[in-house]
C-alpha cells in the first residue's frame, strides 16, 4: 500500500468526522492497526479538528443553559428513544470516483466507436483497392485485345501478305479458312472462318506445299480469334489443313483433309 496516497485520499478526515460507511470504517481501522504512520496522521487530524471546534465555539447564554439542562432532565424520564442509524453523507472523493468511472466508460465507448469506424473505413478501402485492381486488369485485357486486333488488321491489309483462301473438301464442304503468307519474311498466319469441332485427342495441322511436297506449318485448335501465327514457310504454292493426332505428324493424313487453297499470286 502507498501510505502517502492513502493519507492524501481524504479517507482519514472522513473517518474522523464520522462520514464513512461501515465497510469503510472497518477498512480504515484495519489500516490503522497495520501502519503506525497512518495512526499518527489520524491523531493529528483529530487534534486539528478539536482545535477548530474549540476555536469556533460560542458561549451560550445562561437562559439557554438552563433550558438545555431542563430538557435533558425531561428526556431522562421519557421511554428510551429508538435509535435510528443515520446514513453518512457521501464524501467528495466518492463523487470524484463516480465521475472517473463515468469518464472511463465514456472513453471506452468512444474508443469502441472509433474502432468500428476504422474497421468500416479499412473494409471500404480494401474494396476500393480490389475494384481498382480489377479495373486495371480489365483495362490491360482490353488493351491487349485492341493491340491484337490492330496487329491482325495491319497484316490483313498489308500488300506484303498474300491471302490464300482454303475451301472445304469432301470431308466438310462448308469448311473455310485463310492463310496470310509473306513470301519475303516467310511469316504465315491462319484465320478460321468455318471448321467443325474435333475430339480433344486430335488437332488441326497446317501444311504448305513446297516443291510438290507437304511441309509442316504447325498445329492449332479452334480456341483463338483473329489470326494465329504458324511456322515460317518459304516457297509455298498451296496450303491445306488436315486432322491429325494431338501434336501433329511428320506426314499428312490425306483422308482427313478439311480445306485446301493455292497461292494465286506467289511472289517468289
Amino acid at each position: 500500500m502507498n501510505i502517502q496516497e492513502y493519507i492524501s485520499s481524504g479517507i482519514l478526515e472522513s473517518y474522523a468526522l464520522g462520514e464513512v460507511t461501515d465497510a469503510e470504517r472497518t477498512s480504515v481501522e484495519q489500516v490503522l492497526k497495520q501502519y503506525p504512520e497512518v495512526r499518527e496522521e489520524l491523531q493529528k487530524i483529530e487534534e486539528t479538528l478539536e482545535k477548530v471546534a474549540f476555536a469556533s465555539a460560542i458561549q451560550p447564554r445562561v437562559q439557554v443553559k438552563e433550558k438545555i439542562m431542563a430538557s435533558i432532565a425531561a428526556s431522562a424520564k421519557k421511554p428510551e428513544a429508538k435509535v435510528v442509524a443515520l446514513t453518512p453523507e457521501q464524501p467528495v472523493w466518492k463523487y470524484a470516483t463516480a465521475a472517473s468511472i463515468a469518464i472511463a466508460l465514456f472513453s471506452s465507448y468512444m474508443a469502441y466507436q472509433y474502432r468500428e469506424l476504422w474497421k468500416t473505413d479499412s473494409l471500404e478501402l480494401t474494396q476500393i483497392r480490389a475494384e481498382n485492381q480489377r479495373m486495371a486488369d480489365d483495362y490491360n485485357v482490353v488493351n491487349q485485345k485492341l493491340d491484337k486486333i490492330q496487329g491482325d488488321l495491319s497484316i490483313m491489309e498489308s500488300t506484303a501478305f498474300t491471302k490464300v483462301i482454303m475451301k472445304g473438301t469432301a470431308n466438310d464442304t462448308n469448311a473455310l479458312a485463310s492463310v496470310y503468307w509473306n513470301a519475303s519474311t516467310q511469316e504465315v498466319f491462319i484465320s478460321i472462318q468455318q471448321l467443325k469441332e474435333i475430339s480433344k485427342e486430335n488437332q488441326f495441322q497446317l501444311w504448305a506445299i513446297v516443291n510438290g511436297k507437304p511441309v509442316d506449318a504447325g498445329v492449332f485448335d479452334l480456341n483463338f480469334a483473329g489470326l494465329q501465327k504458324m511456322k515460317s514457310i518459304k516457297g509455298a504454292v498451296a496450303f491445306a489443313v488436315t486432322v491429325e493426332p494431338r501434336g501433329g505428324k511428320e506426314n499428312p493424313t490425306m483422308e482427313t483433309m478439311q480445306v485446301i487453297g493455292s497461292v494465286i499470286n506467289n511472289p517468289t
